[in-house]
């Protein structure tokens, strides 16, 4: 068996090299995707209601420490559960930018609907009550105009109106 040439192996060595740069771009791509999105996952605490991400107000006390926590947990190895729960631990469940889909989390996402099938029987009910409203009757001795006296007061009203 003969040895392998010198620019077979240049070509495995830079073959090597570009899959080692592949693999580490990949991490640290993959460790930004995790920041992003834990950071559109919290809120800012500082009022703002804003995502912690997207706070941009001058004088935040509060996201840029945040964020620091936020790349700190990344950079120790925690899991995004074991992120969320520490931020939900120090700073309470409004931290988080959506309810969770499970106990008591998950009446904040059926009650709009629940309002708003609510709001829609209201106001068909209300409308249908409107419609079948008996017509208030006229008081006694007043008679609708009818024919005649009817054209004559919209011939005045056309006059007036120069129609």
């Amino acid at each position: 068996m003969r040895p392998p040439s010198k620019p077979m192996l240049k070509r495995v060595a830079q073959l090597l090299l570009v899959v080692a740069a592949l693999f580490t771009f990949m991490g640290v791509g993959d460790e930004d995707a995790r920041f992003q999105n834990l950071g559109h996952h919290l809120m800012c605490v500082c009022g703002c209601s804003q995502i912690l991400l997207e706070c941009n107000h001058v004088g935040c006390q509060y996201s840029d420490r945040m964020r620091v926590e936020l790349a700190a947990a990344l950079d120790h190895g925690d899991n995004d559960d074991l992120t969320l729960q520490t931020f939900v631990q120090k700073y309470g469940t409004t931290v988080v930018a959506a309810p969770s889909t499970k106990g008591f989390g998950r009446i904040a996402w059926i009650m709009p609907f629940v309002a708003l099938l609510a709001g829609l029987a209201t106001v068909v009910l209300v409308v249908r009550a409107w419609r079948l409203r008996p017509t208030p009757a006229l008081a006694d001795g007043i008679q609708p105009l009818r024919g005649p006296e009817l054209e004559r007061f919209r011939s005045q009203a056309d006059e007036e109106t120069e129609l």
